[in-house]
């Protein structure tokens, strides 16, 4: 499933954190049920925890963080234990990461500011000293300590593996848009083969990654932190993470920015279809931009969107029938797949689409995939030695756990293909099979659609833009009604994400939101 991040802190830091192997029409319903799926709107809502801590707890509640230097300049790193399984708190632990760069002004203290990229699996210390922690508007970094922690599963704590390199890169090219039943066999042994790997690798943990324990493990946190509230950044699936927070922690909830808001109530399948249609979205911006370029590849100035997404299409049947070369030193070449999610990922920050004219008019003018593939391995987070990061078997591990599957089986996609090309005629295929991943999952899924409400929080601000690929706009829309404090900030705009992303008004209106607690008026956009 391509995952929900925010697209910090490198360039194109592809899919706003991003991806794994699953999905996402678009309905005027904002809540779980539609006509498209004929599936019930969710009817239970997260219920809130008891405020007191159970004794049971107390340990992990009253635990000391020992900082100490982490190789990076100005940040500080320790390690928290957390209850593997809450239920059963005598099990053993985990450990997970975390990072903090202390504040640098002379104001007055306004204590931990948490934040997290999104995902599920981007790494937020990453996140923290690549981008938030020096990139953060230097008020905000004045008064807050910045803190990050990797949630359990995720890069620094105790992460989740699944395939070594040449796998994954197998992994990566297997044709998500098959022709016949030999290539859906295919596909289908890909997903159960990365599922496999999970089991084998990750047992014990797979149980235990779900975002409600990563909520909870963020209240260990803030205690360890000794701070009574909790203030927090979430972008993309940190969204989800932190309105979970909200919804089990009502009572601690200080200032919460939710970013690139996921919408709970939804089921997997309606996820993946919103998300194709999002996609579809930020791909006729792209095109209406592109024609008006000079160095369009996909037509030229009149061209229509939907004829540039045909001609897109087209190469990409060429690729799926004769890969061209890249240059790879592991001798990969560009196929449909990789080149699909190259395009994809330039989807979630218009400051990539120059990058990715460049590299369709190299791969259709001149047989040269290299382009293409830098941007679609930058979206996997696979570096120039063939090593891929946890991202995406953290990201099938939480997915998988905290939905049922999108599609049972095979002919459950093929049932709704209709559905996907109607939402996406150019990656609509792609995406359906895409959303099939989580059907061969090791692990039952622990969680299921629900509503958050977070009754007694303090108002917590949503942040929407209205053309964003991987969380469509509707999501915060229906994020908003359910959080019985929240304030929707709305950004008219392409992209993944708003906070710091060059509007002066959504950066204003939040920076004064931390720093003073003021909320912006109601429906404000920018």
């Amino acid at each position: 499933m391509y995952s929900w991040r925010s697209s910090r802190p490198r360039r194109p830091r592809t899919a706003a954190a991003l991806l794994a192997a699953a999905a996402l029409l678009v309905s005027a319903c904002s809540s779980g049920g539609s006509a498209d799926t004929g599936e019930p709107a969710a009817e239970a809502a997260l219920a809130a925890l008891p405020q007191a801590t159970p004794s049971a707890l107390s340990a992990y509640y009253g635990q000391k963080l020992s900082w100490r230097s982490c190789g990076v300049p100005g940040f500080q790193c320790a390690t928290m234990r957390a209850p593997l399984d809450y239920d059963r708190p005598d099990g053993g632990d985990v450990r997970l990461a975390v990072a903090r760069k202390k504040a640098t002004g002379k104001g007055k203290p306004l204590g931990s500011l948490l934040v997290n990229p999104g995902g599920p699996g981007g790494s937020a210390i990453e996140y923290l000293q690549q981008y938030a922690g020096i990139g953060y508007p230097a008020q905000v970094r004045a008064r807050y300590d910045m803190v990050a922690v990797d949630p359990r599963g995720v890069a620094r704590s105790e992460p989740v593996e699944c395939l070594d390199g040449r796998q994954m890169d197998a992994y990566t090219q297997t044709d998500t848009t098959p022709d016949d039943k030999g290539e859906t066999g295919q596909l289908v042994g890909a997903y159960t083969k990365f599922a496999q790997g999970c089991r084998q690798h990750s047992a014990k943990l797979l149980r235990h990654v779900s975002t409600v324990e990563a909520a909870r493990d963020m209240d260990i946190l803030r205690a360890a932190l000794g701070e009574s509230k909790l203030t927090y950044v979430g972008a993309s699936y940190g969204t989800f993470l932190g309105a979970t927070y909200a919804g089990l922690f009502p009572g601690r909830v200080g200032r919460m920015v939710l970013d690139g808001a996921m919408d709970p109530t939804l089921s997997a399948r309606r996820l993946n279809l919103d998300q194709t249609a999002g996609f579809e979205t930020a791909f006729r911006s792209f095109a209406k931009d592109c024609v008006r370029q000079r160095d369009c590849p996909l037509g030229r100035k009149g061209t229509t969107p939907a004829q540039v997404g045909r001609n897109l299409s087209a190469f990409f049947r060429k690729l799926d029938a004769h890969p061209i070369p890249t240059g790879d030193t592991d001798g990969r070449k560009l196929g449909e797949a990789l080149a699909t999610t190259g395009v994809i990922a330039a989807m979630y920050d218009e400051e990539s689409w120059g990058q990715l004219r460049d590299a369709l008019s190299s791969a259709m003018k001149e047989n040269d995939g290299a382009g293409l593939l830098v941007l679609s391995d930058s979206y996997y987070e696979r570096d120039g030695d063939g090593r891929y990061s946890n991202l995406m078997f953290a990201n099938a591990a939480v997915n998988c756990l905290d939905l049922p599957a999108a599609f049972a089986g095979p002919k459950d996609v093929e049932k709704a293909l209709p559905a996907f090309e109607k939402a996406s005629p150019v990656f609509g295929a792609g995406l359906a099979w895409a959303s099939l991943n989580c059907a061969y999952w090791p692990v039952k899924p622990t969680g299921g659609p629900h509503r958050i409400q977070a009754k007694g929080a303090a108002p917590i601000v949503v942040v929407g833009t209205t053309r964003d690929p991987a969380t469509p706009y509707r999501w915060a829309q229906s994020l908003s009604r359910q959080l019985t404090s929240s304030r929707l900030l709305t950004y008219v705009g392409d992209g993944h994400t708003a906070y710091g992303r060059g509007s002066t008004c959504i950066d204003s209106a939040i920076d004064t939101y931390l720093l003073r607690g003021t909320p912006p008026a109601k429906g404000k956009r920018c």
